[in-house]
This record gives structure tokens, sequence and C-alpha cells, in this order.
């Protein structure tokens, strides 16, 4: 137990002590995918879901994901974001099997003594059950994953840039 840092001498969980940590710059970058089908596709960008816009609520519920995170993940601290970008990219082909892939990319920054990486996934995670949700009603079989960092910077660790698996 003495390596993983979230326990305590008694193997009991505990939130890290960041006190001593560098306040620094710090940025993470993550994103996952929402796998739909063309139809609810069209539907989105036609206006025709009856919850509304739905990258437009999905963004800001991105957003609040991130600023809600340490509610969500308990050995979160809570940390003052300084920015939050929730964006969104549609694959121009269907996959095998015949869905559309959108893609949320989620970037997170802060200044601080710890990092935002949780946030970036946090971010991602809720603007992909908000795509659910709001079109749940045409498109039950909608499916999201692939959500992961893409890189953070700042910290003690330093830079991080996933390596992209080819397929």
């Amino acid at each position: 137990m003495a390596n993983l840092t979230h326990f305590n001498e008694s193997g009991r969980a505990r939130m890290v002590d960041v006190t001593d940590k560098r306040s620094t710059e710090r940025v993470a970058v993550a994103q996952g995918k929402v796998f739909i089908l063309p139809e609810t596709l069209e539907k989105i960008h036609e206006g025709r879901i009856a919850k509304g816009d739905v990258l437009a609520v999905a963004q800001v519920a991105g957003v609040m994901g991130a600023k809600r995170t340490p509610d969500l993940i308990p050995m979160c601290h809570p940390l003052l974001l300084t920015g939050v970008d929730v964006d969104f990219k549609e694959s121009s082909q269907p996959n095998s099997d015949g869905k559309y892939a959108i893609t949320i990319v989620a970037t997170v920054k802060t200044t601080g003594n710890t990092g935002v990486e949780m946030e970036a996934m946090t971010a991602v995670s809720v603007a992909a059950l908000t795509i659910y949700d709001m079109c749940k009603a045409v498109d039950k079989g909608m499916e999201f994953g692939e959500i992961a960092l893409v890189s953070k910077s700042g910290g003690k660790s330093g830079t991080y840039v996933r390596v992209q698996k080819t397929k």
C-alpha cells in the first residue's frame, strides 16, 4: 500500500494532501464518442429532437459536469477551474455497424496544485450521457465509450500525450 497515494497507513481511503505541491498551470484534454443511427444525427442537425438543441445542452452539461466532479468522484479535490471548453466533431462516414460517431472533446484548465484530468473526463462523460438522454426517445440503441485522457500538462509529472492506437 506504500505506493498507493489514496490509502492511509491503515489501508483506508483518503484524499491526498496536496498542500506542499507547487501551483502550476494545468490543462487536461479528454475525449469520448457517442455512436448513433444516421436518422438520429439527421434529426439533431435539423433540430427535430423534442427536448431541444442536443449539442448545445450537452455542451452546457459537460461544463457543469467538470465543475461538479468532486461531488461525484470521492477523492477529487474541489478546484477553481479557470476554463472549460466542450466541443463536438462528427464522423463523416458510418462505422461497420452503420452508426455515426459524435466525438466529444473537453479541455479543462486551472492554476493550482493538483490536475484536472478527472474534470475533463467527467465533462466528456456527462456530455455523452446528456446526448443519450436527449435522443433516447428516437434511438435507444446509442452507445458511448472510448472515453480517455488525450493529454495533460503541468504539475510534477509534466506533460502526457496519449499514443493513438492504429486500427
